[in-house]
């Protein structure tokens, strides 16, 4: 079922994460944000201690459109107003996709320039291409 390939692919990459030993620490898993009455759920959290920030995952089963990219900044809104602290850098998000044959990963950068993603993020956060082979590893060992 999908709700158990996502469990898989969580589990995968909550340990694949912490492994990568760059400063990953991890927070919680279904992290639920309430807003109007609303519930949503980010899949993981992380905080990387040396960025000194949260980075948020959250994977989608099939395509990512734009409600899935507007769902991801609504959660780094939030993360940036309620749970950073002041020493805090802005919250990173992740947008993982694996559909039949093809995955997506998309950083989605929030307030963050694209330039310093690209000079300070980019040196601790995991690759595109690694994150997209770890996603085809976890579903190829079903």
């Amino acid at each position: 079922s999908e709700k158990e390939l996502e469990e898989r692919i969580i589990d995968n990459l909550q340990m694949f994460l912490l492994e990568l030993g760059r400063g990953f620490a991890f927070v919680k898993r279904q992290f639920r944000i309430t807003l109007d009455n609303n519930s949503y759920y980010v899949d993981l959290v992380f905080y990387h201690r040396i960025l000194r920030c949260f980075v948020l995952i959250d994977l989608k089963i099939g395509k990512v459109n734009h409600t899935d990219i507007g769902q991801m900044n609504m959660y780094l809104n939030y993360f940036k107003e309620e749970e950073n602290v002041p020493e805090d850098s802005s919250p990173v998000g992740i947008i993982l996709s694996a559909e039949k044959d093809a995955f997506l990963v998309k950083y989605a950068l929030g307030g963050i320039s694209n330039h310093l993603f690209v000079s300070k993020y980019q040196l601790y956060l995991p690759d595109k291409k690694m994150l997209e082979n770890k996603l085809r590893d976890i579903l190829d060992n079903k």
